[in-house]
């Protein structure tokens, strides 16, 4: 009796705390994968790749980013969810993979509240609008001015359809009675290299990747997203001030995993994750991209995902944006 009891125990611990628990061994044993759903570059693999970085310090284990592009972040978010439910895959998600994307599209392979776990919250960051500097405008009111005695002569590129860059800027161009024309790309870093290049004229993306360009005077910012000012750029307006009230996106970042992992693996990853958000060298890391550290509970990050895609489908909806 005592050896089969001894058995079931082993048995339960294994299915409740995961087989590296069940053998004595502490999580993680060997390295973690964090897919990042787009392609390299943007503000998503920036901050996440930051993220990653010091949180395979604090847990003394590799963690490998993994950036899985395309179908508008879908597929990487996809693989994530149907991943093993072991611990060793986690997603660095977004407004995008968990507000946006569903809004946008009527289907999709994971259900984003469902098949995930939430960790915590990462950060927040503006959206930030921006052209390459042979375009003869340095404000808001002056590209609104030349889009509308040049319809459909300005392009502008996106991280693809339904993306926020995307969502973004067709927000912008129904508030401000435009016509604009948009060119999708597979991620955020591809459209980004597009507008360095100047094959595009515009874009609306995470200031996370782009405070770089902007400060090297590559790219001329008109205006953030958000309702105040960011601290990095002082003397950039807010979309709103710069003619356009009641404009306001806020992009955020968070990491989930599969919703089966073990809650002992959740708990220790938000714990880890807090502390390394909450120490003052993260926080001014973060800052350098424009980005407000803004970690949270596993219980916070599910509500806010929830409110946030009421918002968006709310916004999708009465933006008339639809996919192309």
């Amino acid at each position: 009796m005592r050896k089969l009891t001894l058995i079931i125990t082993a048995a339960v611990l294994a299915l409740v705390l995961g087989t590296g628990y069940a053998q004595g061994q502490a999580y993680p044993n060997r390295p973690v994968r964090a897919i990042v759903p787009i392609a390299p570059g943007g503000g998503t693999d920036t901050i996440g790749r930051l993220v990653t970085t010091r949180l395979s310090e604090a847990l003394g284990q590799q963690i490998v980013v993994d950036n899985r592009a395309g179908g508008g972040g879908t597929i990487g978010v996809a693989i994530a969810a149907h991943a093993q439910p072991d611990g060793y895959t986690i997603l660095f998600g977004s407004i995008s993979s968990h507000a946006v994307g569903p809004a946008m599209y009527k289907k999709l392979p994971y259900d984003h509240i469902k098949d995930f776990a939430p960790v915590t919250l990462v950060g927040t960051v503006p959206n930030v609008l921006v052209v390459h500097p042979s375009l003869p405008v340095t404000s808001v009111s002056e590209l609104i001015s030349y889009a509308k005695a040049n319809p459909g002569k300005i392009n502008y590129g996106s991280a693809g359809i339904g993306s926020p860059p995307h969502l973004s800027m067709e927000l912008l161009k129904s508030m401000a009675g435009i016509n604009m024309v948009h060119v999708p790309y597979k991620g955020a870093g591809p459209a980004l290299a597009e507008l360095l290049g100047g094959q595009t004229q515009a874009m609306c993306t995470s200031l996370a990747g782009q405070i770089p360009y902007i400060k090297a005077g590559r790219v001329r910012a008109l205006a953030v997203t958000t309702a105040k000012r960011n601290a990095q750029l002082p003397g950039v307006p807010t979309v709103s001030e710069a003619g356009i009230p009641g404009y306001e996106v806020t992009i955020w970042y968070a990491v989930f995993t599969p919703a089966r992992v073990p809650k002992p693996i959740v708990a220790l990853l938000n714990s880890e994750l807090v502390k390394l958000l909450n120490s003052p060298e993260m926080k001014e890391r973060m800052a350098q991209f424009g980005v407000d550290a803004a970690p949270s509970t596993p219980a916070e990050l599910a509500a806010f995902v929830k409110s946030e895609t009421i918002k968006w489908t709310k916004t999708v909806q009465d933006a008339g944006v639809k996919l192309e």
